[in-house]
């Protein structure tokens, strides 16, 4: 092992670094996603059942006691819950675009390492070949093929380093990538069943303040009458 690292030089403890720096990013966005891990569909039944009754204050504490951007998005809405539906829909699209920075934050920096890892493996290889054809003399003999077949080996283990460490960053990229978008997904059910639950307790409202004023109406009439 010792010899790997020896012969790998410079460019072998820089792809350790990169590896490093890849597990680092991975830990920290699997923990990220665990801790904001939430049921959207119990957080808007809890927020429903306040809703209906027109009773904002505790929906807005609940959706503030609750932690994870999508309770943040119910929050953002419900605090500007007497705006039209057109405003409403443009504060729920706000508030799931503030929370995209923090759910794809380091994505990037891992597709990065991705990206570098099998390309300082092959400048490692090319440096390493480079300096092997450069200290053969005797083209033909046996220890010069022995030195170049070595030397060959040698060389190539950045590649297969680069490579190994490529193919694992890459691959939780993706997973990573998956449970950003099936988050921001959440996120904007969200805040569209959010703008939904208004409405619909608006409307409620329209028609038992309706019914009032023709019952009211109606007794009016019937006091004239008699």
């Amino acid at each position: 092992m010792r010899e790997l690292l020896e012969s790998g030089g410079p460019v072998l403890w820089v792809q350790l670094v990169l590896a490093f720096l890849g597990l680092v990013l991975i830990l920290e966005r699997l923990l990220f996603f665990q801790t904001v891990k939430s049921s959207v569909p119990d957080l808007l039944r809890g927020l429903q059942v306040h809703i209906a009754k027109q009773a904002f204050s505790e929906a807005l504490y609940e959706a503030g006691r609750e932690r994870g951007p999508a309770a943040r998005v119910a929050h953002s809405v419900l605090v500007r819950h007497s705006l039209p539906r057109t405003n409403l829909c443009e504060v729920a699209e706000e508030s799931v675009k503030i929370e995209v920075p923090r759910i794809e934050r380091n994505l990037r920096t891992l597709l990065a390492v991705a990206m570098m890892a099998p390309l300082t493996g092959l400048l490692g290889t090319a440096l390493g070949l480079l300096d092997v054809f450069g200290n053969v003399v005797e083209v033909g003999s046996t220890v010069a093929q022995a030195t170049l077949a070595r030397g060959i080996f040698e060389s190539l283990v950045t590649t297969v380093v680069g490579l190994a460490i490529a193919t694992a960053s890459y691959g939780f990229y993706l997973v990573l990538l998956g449970k950003a978008r099936s988050l921001l997904g959440d996120l904007e059910r969200t805040g569209i069943e959010m703008v939904n639950l208004i409405m619909d307790a608006r409307e409620q409202v329209d028609v038992v303040l309706m019914r009032e004023q023709v019952a009211e109406s109606v007794s009016r009439r019937a006091s004239k009458q008699s």
